[in-house]
């Protein structure tokens, strides 16, 4: 089988499973495993890079509005490369090629590729695309124990928190410029992490949030896992929540918890690694449960109290 996958979500899951070598395209996002390098890109963002978050949103809002899609499929080069199976999702246009695009191409390629929709709203969900993955490359077997080894990581965490009899307020913020709340997965991955967040659109699609209701949550943890921003850039973008009113008010920032994130490895990339994501925000939200897991790129802390208060 020759395989063209167009999320880097549905990359891992093919290496995942142990059938990396069927990959014929993946896209210019796709970078995990380090052996994705060699496969063939087939898509371009017309996103530039460099741009401020602000200017970012703008672009991606009136990109949508104006094209319907964010990025460019080379049709001529699937054709050269001839998939009988393409990968894809239409739960969200700002993370892939528009899913009525990626099937006007495919419909008129030669080797007439079967189209998949991966679509996960929840946690459960992103297992459940693991099987459908393992069920169409023929390996159901392999695709049963990536996903038991998953759950039996999940168990770890709910049997130290499902007894919890405090649980802090903890805002996931998926853009910080201007604010956005978490979305799909994100507030069931705190819920069983030990925390709660009442901002979060569970099972929805994130959205824009007004500062004043986060002043309200009065968030005690802030984790921010900015979508398709690498740690370095997370951090950067942390800073800019230095222009917000009342800074200094929130709990999160007097007591020295807010945490940037690799949200476009981890947070925003739901595929086997969103487990890591998930040991990630135990971690966070409670260190004294949870050690910190081995990944040098995943998080950090970020000090903003001093510079809340000048």
């Amino acid at each position: 089988m020759r395989i063209c996958s167009l999320l880097p979500s549905a990359t891992e899951m093919v290496f995942a499973l142990g059938m990396g070598d069927s990959l014929v395209g993946v896209t210019h996002e796709c970078d995990y495993p380090p052996e994705t390098s060699r496969i063939t890109r087939v898509t371009t963002s017309n996103i530039p890079e460099g741009l401020p978050s602000d200017e970012i949103d703008r672009m991606v809002s009136s990109n949508l509005d104006s094209q319907g899609t964010l990025y460019e499929l080379n049709q001529p080069l699937l054709e050269e490369l001839a998939p009988d199976l393409i990968l894809t999702q239409r739960l969200c246009d700002v993370c892939a090629v528009a899913y009525d695009k990626v099937q006007e191409i495919a419909q008129g390629l030669s080797s007439h590729p079967r189209v998949v929709n991966l679509e996960p709203h929840g946690l459960e969900d992103i297992l459940d695309n693991i099987r459908t993955v393992g069920s169409l490359l023929h390996v159901p077997e392999k695709a049963e124990q990536v996903i038991a080894s998953a759950h039996e990581r999940i168990a770890a965490i709910q049997s130290k928190t499902k007894m919890l009899t405090s649980r802090p307020r903890v805002f996931c913020m998926e853009w910080v410029n201007p604010p956005y709340c978490g979305g799909h997965w994100m507030s069931k991955m705190v819920e069983i992490a030990g925390g709660v967040d009442e901002l979060a659109n569970p099972e929805r699609p994130s959205y824009r949030i007004e500062w004043n209701r986060i002043l309200e949550f009065a968030p005690e943890v802030m984790v921010l896992t900015c979508c398709g921003f690498k740690l370095p850039r997370v951090v950067e973008e942390a800073m800019t929540l230095t222009r917000f009113e009342h800074l200094h008010e929130l709990p999160a920032i007097r007591n020295n918890r807010v945490y940037a994130t690799n949200g476009s490895d981890y947070f925003s990339r739901p595929g086997p690694r969103i487990v890591d994501s998930l040991e990630i925000l135990a971690h966070l939200i409670h260190p004294e449960l949870f050690p910190a897991p081995p990944l040098a790129d995943a998080f950090t802390t970020v000090d903003l109290a001093t510079v809340a208060t000048r």
